[in-house]
């Protein structure tokens, strides 16, 4: 993922290379396995910039009670978005897994699902690119 600069065309490159690259990569079992690999890595950059965006919400939030502001609470509206999200992602998820209607793809759908939203909403809540 390192080479991209874009990261919304980013998004199934790792996992695509994966499918490629493995004997059995095109297989249920192989799609899995790659889309998989490649949902945890953004979930581990959706983890980061949650964490990045709820630290400057809080500090956002301590500067406007400093100045006696009733603004409402950046972290908390931060927190119940990503609350929500994760429930519409979920959702999403099932339904487009349900698509298949119990056959073979409803997994791949499921995991390629995931990975997609997942990474949507890392690059939503960190703008500059979705750290380091």
């Amino acid at each position: 993922m390192g080479a991209c600069r874009d990261f919304r065309k980013c998004v199934g490159e790792a996992a695509a290379t994966c499918m490629e690259s493995m004997p059995e990569g095109w297989s249920t079992v192989g799609m899995v396995t790659c889309l998989e690999h490649e949902r945890q890595y953004w979930d581990g950059k959706l983890n980061l910039a949650y964490k990045r965006a709820s630290s400057n919400a809080k500090s956002i939030d301590n500067e406007a009670v400093a100045l006696g502001s009733s603004v409402s609470s950046q972290a908390d509206a931060l927190r119940d978005m990503q609350r929500a999200w994760m429930a519409f992602r979920d959702a999403t998820c099932i339904y487009e897994q349900s698509l298949w209607g119990g056959g073979s793809g409803g997994g791949p759908a499921s995991v390629t699902c995931h990975m997609r939203l997942t990474a949507e909403q890392a690059i939503y809540l960190e703008p500059a690119g979705v750290g380091e």
